[in-house]
C-alpha cells in the first residue's frame, strides 16, 4: 500500500460553526428575553422557558401575554404544565418541506419536535439527494437512533433514504408513524422500532448490518423500554464506536447532536475523531441555533458534530 493509499484519520474543523435555524410557514421565534422564548407553531402563539435568554423582550408585555399557550415549569428539569386558553386541539398538522407531523403540547414543554433541527434536516436532505442508489433497498441505508416523532426520519425517506428508525419510547414511535401517514411516505422504505438504542445497535453489529450514515441524537438521560438507563457521559462514547463499526464502506456520514449543558461541539468532534481513525474526510462541529423573526437575536440550543465522507456535500 503506497503513502497515499494508506488510511486517513479524519480532518477536523479548526473553527466551530453555526447551524441556523430560521423560521418557515409553520414556526417562528417571534420574540425572546428575560428568561422566555415566544414562539409560533402554526396557528398558535407559545411562551416556553429558556433561561439563556438574558436580554429584554422586544415586543411588549401583551403581546407575550395574548398566547395561546404559556408552559409553567415546576423545580425538575423540562417538567410542569400549561396554562391553555380555550380547548386547542390534542394535535395539529405542521409541514417542512415534504415532512408533515403534529404538534402537540408535551408534559415536557416541547411540542413533539424540536424546530432548532430543521438546520440538520436540511443539511440531511442534500446529503442523500446526492449520494444517490446504494442501499439494498433502492436508497442509501440511515440509522436514525433516539428518532422521537420522526421528522428526520421522513425527511430522509423523503430524499430517497430506506430508513431505520429507533425510539425507546412506544408513544413516539406511534406518533412516528402518524407523521409518516400524515406525510404520505408510510409506504416508503422505513423500518419502525421500539428498543432501546444500546440493544438495537449491539446486535446489529452481531449481526453485520452495515448504513450508509447514521444520526445520533441522545438525551442527557433516559430510559428505555425495558427499564435500561441511558446516561450520555457514561454511554456515548461505547454507543459512538459501535455506529462507527455499523458504516458500510461506502458510508456518506454520521451526525451526533446532544443537549447537555456541559458538553460541547468540540467534545463531540473529538469523540467522533477518535471512534472514526482511518475512515478519512471531514468532522465539523458547533452549535445549531434558533434566529428571532427580527434578526436581532439568536438562540443557541445544542452542540454537533457531524463527520462527513471524502466527495460529499461542501
Amino acid at each position: 500500500m503506497s503513502a497515499a493509499d494508506a488510511p486517513r484519520d479524519p480532518k477536523v474543523a479548526e473553527t466551530p460553526g453555526v447551524m441556523r435555524t430560521r423560521g418557515w410557514a409553520d414556526y417562528a421565534l417571534l420574540d425572546s428575553g428575560h428568561g422566555r422564548k415566544l414562539e409560533r407553531y402554526g396557528r398558535f402563539s407559545v411562551v416556553r422557558p429558556e433561561p439563556q435568554c438574558l436580554w429584554s423582550p422586544a415586543l411588549p408585555a401583551e403581546v407575550w401575554d395574548a398566547a395561546d399557550a404559556i408552559f409553567d415549569p415546576t423545580d425538575e428539569e423540562d417538567a410542569g404544565r400549561w396554562k391553555l386558553k380555550g380547548q386547542p386541539p390534542e394535535a395539529w398538522p405542521l409541514a417542512w418541506g415534504e415532512a408533515k407531523f403534529n404538534g402537540r403540547f408535551t408534559s415536557f414543554r416541547h411540542l413533539a419536535f424540536f424546530p432548532e433541527q430543521a438546520a440538520n434536516w436540511a443539511w440531511l436532505d442534500t446529503a442523500l439527494r446526492h449520494a444517490g442508489s446504494s442501499g439494498e433497498r433502492g436508497g442509501p441505508r440511515v440509522l436514525n437512533l433516539f428518532g422521537y416523532t420522526g421528522v428526520a426520519s421522513l425527511v430522509m425517506a423523503a430524499a430517497g433514504a430506506a430508513v431505520t428508525h429507533v425510539d425507546a419510547s412506544k408513544r413516539a414511535v406511534g406518533w412516528a408513524r402518524e407523521n409518516a401517514e400524515l406525510s404520505g411516505l408510510a409506504d416508503r422504505p422505513i423500518r419502525w422500532i421500539t428498543e432501546d438504542a444500546r440493544k438495537y445497535v449491539q446486535r446489529e453489529v452481531r449481526r453485520g448490518s452495515k448504513y450508509e450514515g447514521i444520526i445520533l441524537d441522545p438525551p442527557k438521560y433516559g430510559r428505555g423500554p425495558d427499564g435500561e438507563v441511558w446516561r450520555l457521559f457514561e454511554n456515548l462514547p461505547e454507543l459512538a464506536g459501535l455506529c462507527a463499526e455499523l458504516l458500510s464502506e461506502n458510508a456518506r456520514f454520521l451526525v451526533l447532536n446532544a443537549y447537555a449543558e456541559r458538553i460541547s461541539g468540540a467534545a463531540l468532534s473529538g469523540l467522533l475523531a477518535d471512534k472514526l481513525k482511518g475512515r478519512g474526510g471531514t468532522i465539523e462541529w458547533g452549535e445549531l441555533a434558533l434566529v428571532q423573526e427580527d434578526g436581532a437575536r439568536e438562540i443557541g440550543m445544542s452542540f454537533y458534530a457531524r463527520w462527513q465522507a471524502e466527495g460529499g456535500q461542501a
